[in-house]
């Protein structure tokens, strides 16, 4: 088995397998070091550039559903490529960035491969990409669709105004929304804090 053969082999498993050349392409255009990292709460992939070593360093996150990853592999290779072309002049999600991402993006629009409730979210964000999915939530409603994992957590907005819930071990009372955040009081100490509003969370039951 070749080189090339093992990555699409291995990527078959975060992956829809009809994109695995389309990655692989994109592994061997750079010197760049792929890696599936431990779940993150702050991101779903990083990119840094080849400061200390020959490599571009790429790392998504292993508990993306195969959607989710990849358009969140796109994306870091999307920093990759405007880095590539600019270095440290233009902004990390800037008109460069969002030209490359939307590039990366095309192949997946046509593809038969993509469910039709994704492929309408990504053309509403194709001409003007967010930063990630993360931050477009239209998107980021319609990959949770195809998240495998069927648990009890919900999203903040899906609890009513004033109701409690747990995150990171700490209870809160969810206030009104700002934009995509909602203020959200800590109970005990009164503390105020802005949580996304697709935050996962578990509900407080009466």
């Amino acid at each position: 088995m070749t080189k090339r053969e093992q990555i699409e082999q291995k990527l078959e498993k975060f992956i829809p397998a009809a994109f695995t050349g389309y990655v692989t392409d994109l592994l061997f255009s750079s010197k760049v070091a792929f890696k599936v990292s431990k779940p993150r709460k702050t991101k779903l992939g990083d990119y840094r550039p080849p400061i200390k070593s020959d490599y571009h360093r790429i790392t998504v996150n292993g508990d993306l559903n195969p959607y989710q990853f990849l358009i969140t592999t796109l994306h870091e290779f999307a920093h990759m490529q405007t880095y590539i072309e600019h270095g440290w002049q233009v902004k990390a999600h800037g008109l460069e960035w969002q030209n490359k991402f939307s590039q990366l993006l095309s192949p997946l629009l046509d593809a038969e491969e993509i469910p039709r409730d994704i492929k309408l979210a990504l053309r509403n964000s194709v001409n003007k990409p967010r930063a990630s999915s993360c931050t477009d939530l239209a998107l980021s409603r319609v990959l949770k669709r195809y998240d495998s994992e069927k648990h009890t957590l919900i999203t903040v907005e899906e609890l009513r105004e004033n109701e409690c819930f747990i995150l990171n071990n700490k209870s809160f009372k969810r206030g009104k929304l700002r934009r995509k955040r909602y203020m959200c009081e800590e109970i005990g100490t009164g503390k105020l804090y802005l949580v996304h509003c697709l935050a996962e969370v578990e509900r407080i039951e009466d």
